[in-house]
């Protein structure tokens, strides 16, 4: 199975700490401007990903206008645009993505996120609960794809009715759907309407359990879909020097925001965020929850709370071991992820490329030794 290799893009702003609760921007050293987003995308982009995440909520900047004002500083980076269903029309959200790919010559990708946490979504305005979120989310994703069809598309829902949904020129290529959800019902729409089922990172056979059941439920009503995990990273030449960084990282955090973050994660409405949780709470002394996975990230901050630590040829060990399990796609992060993106790029990349674990990789084959020849 071939990795396709992600990056994330700070714009809430990026720093050599693990920024604090709901990403506080106090935490930021480096300010989330253009210039420096633009330095991240083009690091990414010259280091082999494919694509760079830039995501969604009010602790960060819009990813709609940010990523648009990078398309003109990079050339084939794709940009994987998180936003939320509640936030916006599914036929407008269908004219944006045509107009995205059209002028960026097809570099978007969706990641469409049903939301977690309460206050977040009532702060935009939502007062759904849970399921109906996601059944929100599922006529969105209907609507949405009604709308690129080519065919003006009429829709009667519980939450959306359209008549005639449609866009200028539907986009080409038809940007990826990636989405994530735990829960029964967030599996229940990613294998009828999504592309790639994506997940926050647990240990291989937990993961792999949780693919499975999305795996059966796409079966079920005849799709295939792909998968990914999203996951932080620390590589180092040398293991003690990855673990040192993730050391460091975890005695600077401050009990306060740990404390702080533990009581407002326990009240998201998110079972992903409760997995989260519980395997940081579960796991040993050094917080390692699986060899080389690290639930540090958790202690402070909401969404992807574990990172891969190791050194390169240990993180690239890990990730086959998630190929194994059928995922393709690899979101990662670090920070800073300017620096990051270099550790890994220069130090993982290249090894996952022998192993054959790219797309377009080729593994070295032995030669026989020529009789006489040493």
């Amino acid at each position: 199975m071939s990795l396709h290799l992600h990056w994330f893009l700070p714009t809430s702003g990026d720093g050599r700490e693990v920024a604090g609760v709901a990403n506080d921007a106090a935490a930021a050293v480096r300010p989330p401007s253009l210039d420096y987003l633009a330095q991240v995308a083009r690091a990414a982009e010259s280091l082999g990903f494919e694509a760079v995440l830039t995501p969604t909520g009010t602790h960060c900047n819009d990813a709609w206008i940010t990523t648009a004002a990078l398309l003109r500083d990079t050339r084939t980076l794709k940009f994987l645009v998180a936003f939320r269903p509640g936030s916006i029309s599914p036929t407008l959200a269908a004219q944006q993505a045509a107009a995205y790919q059209e002028l960026s010559g097809g570099r978007l990708l969706l990641n469409v996120v049903t939301g977690g946490d309460q206050e977040e979504q009532r702060r935009f305005g939502d007062w759904l609960d849970h399921d109906e979120r996601y059944d929100r989310t599922a006529e969105f994703l209907q609507v949405l794809r009604g709308a690129w069809s080519g065919t003006p598309f009429d829709f009667e829902g519980r939450h959306y009715r359209t008549a005639g949904a449609t866009v200028a020129r539907p986009p080409s290529p038809v940007p990826g759907v990636f989405f994530g959800g735990a829960s029964p019902a967030g599996r229940d729409v990613a294998a009828r309407h999504a592309d790639t089922y994506l997940t926050w990172t647990e240990p291989p056979a937990t993961t792999g359990a949780l693919l499975d059941d999305v795996r059966a439920r796409a079966a079920a009503v005849g799709r295939e879909l792909s998968y990914g995990i999203r996951v932080h990273v620390i590589s180092r030449d040398t293991t003690e020097e990855a673990w040192a960084v993730a050391d460091q990282l975890r005695a600077r955090m401050d009990p306060a925001k740990v404390a702080l973050a533990k009581e407002k994660l326990a009240r998201a409405d998110s079972e992903g965020q409760r997995r989260q949780a519980a395997q940081t709470a579960a796991a040993n002394d050094r917080l390692e929850v699986h060899p080389g996975l690290w639930a540090g990230y958790g202690l402070v901050r909401p969404g992807a709370g574990t990172a891969l630590v190791g050194s390169h040829a240990e993180v690239a060990d890990l990730l086959g071991q998630y190929a194994a399990l059928g995922v393709e796609h690899v979101i990662l992060s670090g920070h800073p992820h300017l620096e990051e993106a270099y550790w890994f790029g220069e130090g993982v990349r290249p090894i996952l490329a022998r192993q054959g674990l790219l797309p377009g990789a080729v593994v070295p084959q032995q030669v026989p030794a020529l009789a006489g020849v040493s």
